[in-house]
C-alpha cells in the first residue's frame, strides 16, 4: 500500500506541475507580449516579496503533517480533530500577521525598485498580491491532512483545474482589456474557489473533522508542537530569506528590467525543479511511514534508491537546461530576452544543487529533523545575503548566484552527514563525502562531455538547434549513466519495477 500510494502521488504530482509548465509557458508569452517586460520585472520582484512574507508561517505546514503521520495510522480521530483545531487558529494568527507585516513594508517599496518607468499604482498592486497570500492561509491547514493521509494526488488534481481555468481567464481578461489589476483580482477570486471545492473535499473525506465536540490539545504534544515550530520556523524563514531575496538584490543594485529577464529563466528553472522535485518530496510520507516502523538498514537501502533516482533526473534536468535553454528563449521570447551564458552556467549549478537536496529533505521532513540543526539555516541565510550583495558589486548578475551556491555548502558538509547520515542510518562521514563526491563528479564530467558534444553541431536555424540539442540531452547523458550504473543494485532495482 505505501509504494502504491508513492508511486500514485508522485504521479500525479509530476503530471500537476508538468500541465503547470506548459501553461506557465504560454501565460509568460501573452504577459510578456501584452503588458511588456517592466510589468514582468514588477511581477516577480511582488512575489519574492509575497514569498518572503511567508516566513510568518513559521513551519506550521510541515509541523502538521509530521504530527498527524501517527494519529493517522492509528485511527486516532480525538487527537486528529484537536490538532486540526489547533492549526486552525494557528493559521488564522499567521494571516493576520502576514497582513501587518506587509501593510508596514508598502512605504519602503519605492525604494527597491529601480528603473522603472511605466504608469501603474504599485502600492495598490502590492496589496492585492498581499490579500491573494492571505486567502491561501486561511485554508491552509486543510489541504495538510490529505498530504499527511498520503492523498496529495486529490490536492494535485483540483490545483491542476484551478490552474487551467484560473489561466484562461486572466489571459481572456489582459488580451481583452490590458488591465493588470484586474488580471491579480482574478487570481484572487480562483484562489478563494480552488480553497472552497478542498475545504469540501476535506470535510467529506474526514467528516469527524465537523464535529463541534472537540477537546482541546494534549499539552504536552502542544508543547512538543510549539518547539518544533519554532525550529522548523528558522528552517523556513532562512530558505525563503535565500529563494527571496535575488530578485529584491537584482531590483536594488542592476534594474527592474533584468528582473524581468532573470524572471523568465527563474519560471523555467523553477518549472523543472518543481516538477521533478515534487515528484520526489511526494514520498515523504511514504518515508515517514517508513521511519516509524523499519530497521537502520532498511532506512539507508530506501534512501539509496531514491537519492540514485534523484541524481539521475537532476543530472539529466540540469545537463537539458544548460544545452537548451538558450534556443528555447530565442524561440519563445526572443534573442533579446536573453542573458550571459557565464550567467546560465553559474544558475544551472546552483539548480543542480537544489535538486539534490530533495532526496535528503525527503527523509528530513520526515523524520521531523529540525530543532537539532535549527541554527544552521541562519548561517546560511546571512552568508548567502551578505556574499550576494558582495559578488553582484564585483561579477554583476553572476555573484548574486555565486553567493547562494557557496552558502549552500554549509548544509552539505554539515546537516546532511550529521542528522540525515549519521542520525537515521547510522552510517559515517567518509561514506556520505564519497558517495556525494561521487554523485559531483560524474555530474560535471556528464555535463562537459554532453556540452562540447552538443557544441560540434552549429546551425543557422534556430529550430534545428532546439530539436539536435533535445536529441543531445535525451541521449549522450543517458548512456554515460547506464554504462557507469547498469550493475549496480539500485539501477536493477528501478528496471525491475518498470518491467512489473
Amino acid at each position: 500500500m505505501r509504494t502504491k500510494n508513492s508511486i500514485k502521488n508522485s504521479l500525479l504530482s509530476f503530471l500537476a506541475n508538468l500541465i503547470a509548465i506548459i501553461i506557465g509557458f504560454i501565460a509568460q508569452n501573452f504577459f510578456i507580449t501584452i503588458l511588456g517586460t517592466e510589468y514582468l520585472g514588477i511581477n516577480g520582484l511582488f512575489t519574492n516579496i509575497v514569498t518572503m512574507l511567508g516566513i510568518a508561517e513559521l513551519g506550521i505546514g510541515t509541523a502538521i503533517i509530521y504530527n498527524l503521520y501517527k494519529p493517522l495510522a492509528n485511527n486516532d480521530t480525538k487527537t486528529i480533530k484537536s490538532l486540526m483545531q489547533f492549526y486552525k487558529k494557528a493559521y488564522r494568527i499567521i494571516a493576520l500577521i502576514i497582513f501587518l507585516i506587509g501593510i508596514l513594508i508598502m512605504p519602503f517599496l519605492p525604494l527597491l525598485i529601480n528603473g522603472l518607468t511605466i504608469d501603474i499604482n504599485i502600492n495598490i498592486i502590492y496589496f492585492l498580491f498581499i490579500f491573494d497570500i492571505i486567502c491561501y492561509y486561511l485554508n491552509a491547514y486543510k489541504r495538510s491532512i490529505l498530504y499527511a493521509d498520503q492523498k496529495n494526488y486529490i490536492v494535485n488534481i483540483t490545483h491542476m483545474i484551478y490552474l487551467v481555468l484560473l489561466n484562461i481567464l486572466q489571459l481572456g481578461i489582459l488580451y481583452y482589456t490590458k488591465d493588470y489589476y484586474i488580471y491579480l483580482i482574478i487570481k484572487i477570486i480562483m484562489r478563494i474557489l480552488e480553497n472552497l471545492v478542498l475545504s469540501i473535499i476535506v470535510n467529506k473525506k474526514y467528516n469527524y473533522l465537523n464535529d463541534k465536540n472537540v477537546n482541546a490539545l494534549d499539552k504536552n504534544l502542544e508543547k512538543d508542537i510549539i518547539k518544533k515550530v519554532k525550529a522548523i520556523g528558522i528552517h523556513k524563514a532562512s530558505g525563503l530569506l535565500i529563494s527571496g531575496t535575488d530578485n529584491i538584490i537584482i531590483s536594488k543594485f542592476i534594474g527592474i528590467i533584468t528582473v524581468g529577464l532573470y524572471s523568465n529563466y527563474y519560471m523555467i528553472i523553477n518549472a523543472v525543479q518543481t516538477l521533478f522535485g515534487q515528484a520526489i518530496t511526494a514520498l515523504t510520507p511514504s518515508v515517514g511511514n517508513l521511519l516509524i516502523s523499519e530497521s537502520h538498514k532498511k532506512r539507508y537501502d530506501t534512501f539509496k534508491k531514491i537519492r540514485f533516482a534523484n541524481f539521475w533526473i537532476a543530472c539529466i534536468t540540469s545537463i537539458a537546461l544548460l544545452i537548451i535553454i538558450t534556443p528555447f528563449i530565442t524561440i519563445w521570447l526572443g534573442d533579446k530576452f536573453l542573458l550571459e551564458q557565464t550567467v546560465l552556467i553559474v544558475l544551472v549549478f546552483n539548480f543542480f544543487q537544489n535538486m539534490m537536496k530533495y532526496s535528503y529533505i525527503c527523509f528530513k521532513d520526515a523524520a521531523g529533523i529540525y530543532y537539532e540543526d535549527r541554527f544552521i539555516p541562519i548561517i546560511e541565510s546571512l552568508l548567502n545575503i551578505i556574499l550576494s550583495i558582495i559578488f553582484v558589486k564585483i561579477f554583476g548578475l553572476v555573484g548574486v548566484f555565486l553567493g547562494t551556491i557557496i552558502s549552500g555548502l554549509i548544509i552539505w558538509c554539515y546537516s546532511y552527514p550529521k542528522y540525515i547520515y549519521k542520525n537515521l542510518f547510522n552510517r559515517t562521514y567518509l561514506s556520505y563525502a564519497k558517495e556525494t563526491l561521487g554523485y559531483i563528479l560524474l555530474f560535471i564530467i556528464t555535463c562537459i562531455i554532453t556540452y562540447l558534444f552538443s557544441s560540434i553541431f552549429g546551425f543557422n536555424n534556430i529550430y534545428i538547434t532546439l530539436i539536435i540539442n533535445i536529441l543531445i540531452c535525451l541521449t549522450i547523458p543517458n548512456i554515460i549513466l547506464f554504462i557507469t550504473f547498469h550493475k549496480t543494485d539500485n539501477f536493477k532495482y528501478y528496471i525491475t519495477k518498470i518491467k512489473k
